[in-house]
């Protein structure tokens, strides 16, 4: 039983960057905004989701790095992530097709410009 001290408000991972700005815009260009932006450390948010993007690389923890995201339409995400590929230069950035998973209706990833994977899951 969890008592009233120990509560917890909010879950936020951190996510490294090989070139920070790129990975921002990267991001702005899926649809995050930046709610605030101070030298090494960014806080970027989509429909109350947040997560922090650092000016830090190290590509093992990256390329080790993985989120995971509930969408309501994984196809139309992989849409929009590959207009945005086909649109701007966002380095190693990529994605690949929706498909089914045991833990999922669809699943459709993709990996940011440092490598990090992403999950978006439409679970009906």
């Amino acid at each position: 039983m969890t008592t009233p001290d120990l509560n917890t408000l909010n879950l936020k991972t951190f996510i490294g960057t090989i070139d920070f700005d790129q990975s921002r815009d990267f991001y702005l260009a899926l649809g995050w905004k930046v709610n605030f932006e101070e030298g090494e450390l960014a806080e970027l948010e989509l429909d109350g989701r947040c997560f922090y993007l650092q000016r830090y690389y190290q590509k093992d923890w990256c390329n080790n790095s993985m989120m995971y995201m509930d969408v309501e339409d994984a196809a139309a995400w992989h849409r929009h992530i590959e207009k945005v590929l086909k649109d701007y230069s966002f380095g190693a950035a990529r994605t690949n097709s929706p498909e089914p998973a045991a833990y999922a209706k669809l699943v459709t990833h993709f990996w940011d410009p440092a490598g990090v994977l992403w999950h978006l899951a439409q679970l009906k």
